[in-house]
């Protein structure tokens, strides 16, 4: 059987065999794949199917056919497009609201290393542009549920108003001017609106700091017990440090207007 490499994949590359992806399995998979089928169950069809595993032990899911972004710079222009931040904000809210009920198998184990419990939904914890699966201008679904885990609304919602309004700060270290933080509230606005976020967005602002840090922490941790593909991500930890600082320097019109 011939194996196709797919695009991207930071910490567990994927291919194609016969139209199923093949990914090296963690401990956490089968949990993962508990939430994979729940959502099934319940009839969404915007996230991969969890299909087992194969011979050699890898996780087997269910292929998103689609576009992605994979390695390519600069990015095509539905990850800025306003019609697909509304979409992922829709996303986000459907599978919060299909998972708030998820009940794990009893030996659950997540990347994130917490536990399930009342008021907590299963978030994607990286439903951003590079994990996005687009046909056209439609949103198919998001892949890489590696880390998905417990948290509340507001953590995983955090990290995509970080990567798709962006709040994180620019790559190349260039300030961020006026008109461009005007543009930055309006496209968070429009994500939270799509979403029906009903909390304090006020209070939404400690969020994403909070969550740019635990990202970079995450990353250097795994650095230094020697994961390369986190040594790798390092430059993306200083980004996220650098992005926590700039959003907690937000006046607070910028969440509020």
């Amino acid at each position: 059987m011939r194996e196709e490499v797919l695009p991207g994949g930071n910490t567990t590359g994927a291919v194609l065999i016969d139209g199923v992806v093949h990914k090296r399995a963690s401990r956490w998979t089968p949990t993962v794949h508990a939430v994979l089928r729940h959502l099934e169950d319940a009839g969404f069809d915007a996230a991969p199917r969890a299909l087992g595993f194969d011979d050699q032990g890898r996780e087997m899911l269910s292929y998103l056919p689609g576009e992605t972004i994979g390695g390519r710079e600069p990015w095509p222009g539905w990850a800025t497009a306003d019609t697909m931040l509304v979409q992922v904000g829709r996303w986000l809210r459907r599978v919060h609201d299909l998972t708030a009920g998820f009940t794990p198998p009893s030996d659950e184990c997540w990347f994130v290393g917490r536990t399930m419990g009342p008021g907590l939904v299963v978030g994607h914890q990286d439903a951003s542009p590079y994990n996005a699966v687009v046909d056209g201008d439609r949103l198919v679904g998001f892949c890489d549920w590696d880390t998905a885990g417990p948290s509340s609304r507001e953590w995983d919602l955090a990290f995509s108003a970080l990567t798709w309004v962006p709040l994180a700060a620019p790559r190349d270290g260039s300030p961020v001017g006026d008109d461009d933080l005007r543009e930055r509230s309006r496209r968070l606005r429009l994500l939270l609106d799509a979403y029906g976020y009903a909390g304090d967005r006020g209070g939404f602002a400690a969020a994403v700091p909070q969550r740019a840090r635990r990202q970079a922490d995450v990353i250097r941790h795994l650095a230094d017990a020697g994961d390369g593909a986190a040594t790798a991500l390092l430059p993306v930890a200083a980004l996220l440090e650098r992005s926590a600082t700039d959003v907690e320097a937000l006046p607070a019109t910028f969440w509020t207007h």
